[in-house]
């Protein structure tokens, strides 16, 4: 009984990493793509937008890998996804700060 309550949430916890992974990957190409469209129409805040745009998929993945250490078994697993989590808040943080500066300068 307990096995295939743990199976379930297994899956559940599989489907839940492959959502937010996939929300991360639309939100990434369509930000892309409006992006590359304001380009060709000599917007100004090209910029920004992408960066948000990044900044809101690196969210989502790292949402997804947060949930992934729920289902983690070995350490050197933890170790991993722990790496990458760390490297996906350090590029938050950059384009944040990046943000922070194009908004500063458009408004100057």
């Amino acid at each position: 009984m307990l096995e295939s309550i743990e199976s379930i949430f297994n899956i559940i916890i599989r489907y839940g990493v492959l959502l937010l992974e996939c929300i991360g990957a639309v939100v990434l190409m369509v930000t892309a793509v409006k992006s590359l469209i304001r380009y060709f129409h000599h917007e100004t805040d090209v910029r920004l937008t992408l960066a948000q745009g990044i900044a809101l998929a690196l969210e989502f993945k790292m949402g997804g890998e947060v949930l992934r250490t729920v289902v983690v078994r070995e350490w050197s697993e933890l170790g991993i996804l722990g790496a990458v989590i760390l490297l996906r808040s350090a590029l938050t943080l950059i384009l944040h700060w990046e943000i922070k500066n194009e908004t500063t300068k458009e408004s100057l």
